[in-house]
């Protein structure tokens, strides 16, 4: 039996238009990690720019990180960050003047930022055993995506 595997999507016929995407997701961590990513106290560093950094990162290297994602020439990139109780949220924005979406993007700046953030206080998320019970990422969706024709 042969198998046609798809390479990269033909877009070439599809008109440049303004896109935007803005994406969000949840960390949910320890007092203990809260007190220290506020106060300055994490050993690693500052948590939120290393993770703002991270999210930018991602955003970048989308294409590389997922295989069927076209280059695309960002032209704009936000990322923000809120408390929620001891949960720590993550909102990516990205914006583009291209022919294919770029929702992908602002989800893969997300993870990475929760990602980055979780190896940063890992060491405050285990318990006695190593192991994170209570340590967990969710709720990682795309909020808005936009495109003008």
């Amino acid at each position: 039996m042969e198998k046609s595997i798809q390479g990269v999507v033909d877009i070439s016929a599809k008109p440049v238009v303004q896109r935007r995407a803005i994406a969000t997701g949840l960390v949910h961590l320890s007092e203990s990690s809260k007190d220290a990513i506020t106060t300055g106290s994490v050993k690693k560093g500052d948590v939120l720019e290393a993770s703002t950094i991270a999210a930018i990162q991602a955003v970048k290297e989308t294409p590389r990180i997922i295989p069927h994602c076209h280059p695309i020439p960002l032209e704009g990139c936000k990322v923000d960050w809120s408390w929620e109780g001891n949960s720590l949220r993550c909102t990516v924005e990205v914006n583009a003047l291209y022919k294919t979406g770029i929702e992908m993007e602002a989800l893969t700046g997300v993870s990475a930022g929760l990602l980055c953030v979780l190896d940063m206080v890992k060491s405050l998320e285990k318990d006695a055993n190593g192991q994170y019970p209570e340590t967990k990422i969710t709720d990682i969706v795309v909020l808005e995506k936009h495109k003008a024709d």
